[in-house]
């Protein structure tokens, strides 16, 4: 039996024997006071983090004796109070969500523990079975590593199979944005109270930033040249977001500049939409077993124009902030909470649709997953895989990221920029008036790496 089945065993025994009184332990909404024996958590509350929430007490504290505190936000207030909290080092929290954006960010700053000495010695970890695209995301300038993935994503088309088929619509394997527009006309309205597509249009750099720039990308536009020019109303990038913003206007979603990933998802399982354009992690909701449309979907690559792929690259991993003064017993949640045993019991207790894969090569072999994931694992694998966060537009960039500009400024910019594009969605102004006044801020907030 191998080391992890040896620990899955123990952790279903010492459960059972636990019984009700370590389900408080874990979940209670915010930094606890459980001194030496606890740690606290601050995360995003995506689907899959809340599996983990719920899985918590009675497989690892079991175990370990170790109880979670979880303080769980949606995305834009966890990222502010993460942010707050590393840069002060108050140690308010042991562990938090970051992602491949904020990790190499943090690093620099010295607010991460790095995780090198523990991938070492943990060897019942299997940090090499780890992908390369995402492992090297959260790498620092030392090159060390700062951070260990709970899952990976890119991003993809989703389209109802079944409303295509019966209004004789044919989805290409690897569409262009062209092909999808002349889809959702065609499609909009064509079902009751369904729309053609849904996109993203809520302020915030991880919300509508988010797939809109892998459309300036793949149009041939960039945030900033080599130079650290500024070219937010260069053609390009304005022909990128008029067609964005023209096609969410026209046959997207009612209230898409208040629509998220949260409201998308929602929008597609309860069948208002007839395409998806967004995060690979929804297809495991998508396909659940009480989803409404399970069966119903097709996953076909990201849309392109002058680019192969467009697919960002993306993972919400877990990270030691510096100033804890438990990182022996963060580091055995965070190997815990991203190994492939927890990906193992998440598949057997929910559905391997629903494991927090995107991670390890292992998952995408995995005989269980695959069936469980038929429709969607190969698109995953392959969308990670091609992504491309160095080069991934027409053009030579000066930071890396698909879907952000890897520098620290571009949180605030892209959240002032999102404002603008928002504002555009909701018919409030041009996107040429939003991109102009995107472009001033841009020319202020990255005025020292030109000067350099």
């Amino acid at each position: 039996m191998s080391p992890g089945k040896r620990r899955k065993r123990r952790v279903l025994l010492a459960s059972a024997a636990a019984g009700a009184l370590l389900t408080s332990c874990a979940g209670a909404g915010g930094p606890g006071s459980g001194g030496k024996n606890s740690i606290n958590v601050l995360m995003v509350n995506n689907p899959q983090m809340i599996t983990l929430q719920e899985l918590t007490a009675e497989h690892f504290t079991a175990e370990t004796g170790i109880d979670v505190h979880f303080t769980v936000l949606p995305e834009n207030e966890v990222r502010d109070k993460i942010g707050q909290d590393f840069a002060n080092q108050s140690g308010q929290y042991d562990v938090a969500t970051i992602s491949n954006y904020e990790t190499p960010i943090y690093a620099r700053n010295n607010w991460l523990e790095p995780l090198d000495p523990y991938l070492a010695e943990d060897t019942d970890y299997a940090a090499d079975d780890i992908l390369e695209p995402i492992q090297t995301s959260l790498t620092g300038d030392d090159g060390q590593v700062y951070a260990q993935p709970y899952y990976g994503e890119s991003s993809f088309l989703m389209y109802r199979t079944d409303v295509f088929e019966e209004h004789g619509l044919t989805m290409p394997e690897r569409p262009t944005w062209s092909e999808v527009a002349e889809l959702a006309a065609a499609v909009d309205g064509a079902e009751a109270d369904m729309k053609g597509i849904c996109l993203r249009g809520l302020p915030g750099w991880g919300e509508v930033i988010a797939p809109l720039t892998t459309v300036v990308n793949t149009h041939g536009g960039t945030w900033f040249d080599a130079d650290w020019e500024p070219r937010l109303n260069a053609p390009e990038f304005v022909e990128a977001t008029e067609f964005y913003v023209d096609l969410v206007r026209e046959h997207g979603e009612s209230g898409a500049a208040q629509s998220g990933y949260a409201e998308c998802l929602n929008n597609m399982v309860q069948g208002n939409t007839a395409m998806w354009y967004d995060a690979t992690a929804g297809a495991g909701s998508l396909e659940a077993d009480n989803s409404p449309v399970r069966g119903d979907i097709g996953y076909v690559a990201a849309p392109v124009e002058e680019t192969e792929s467009s697919g960002w690259l993306y993972t919400w991993a877990w990270g030691i902030q510096q100033a804890s003064d438990k990182p022996d017993k963060a580091w055995e949640f965070i190997s815990w909470a991203s190994s492939a045993e927890f990906e193992e019991l998440v598949g057997e207790t929910l559905g391997w649709e629903n494991a927090p894969a995107g991670k390890r090569a292992s998952t995408f072999e995995n005989p269980e997953y695959q069936e469980a994931a038929s429709a969607f694992y190969e698109v995953t694998r392959d969308a990670i895989s091609e992504a491309d966060p160095v080069s991934p537009g027409v053009q030579e960039r000066p930071a890396p990221g698909v879907q952000f500009v890897g520098i620290p400024e571009f949180s605030d910019l892209g959240t002032l920029v999102s404002q603008e594009i928002s504002a555009a969605i909701a018919g409030q102004q041009s996107v040429q008036d939003a991109l102009d006044a995107s472009q001033d801020m841009a020319e202020s907030a990255t005025e020292r790496y030109r000067e350099r």
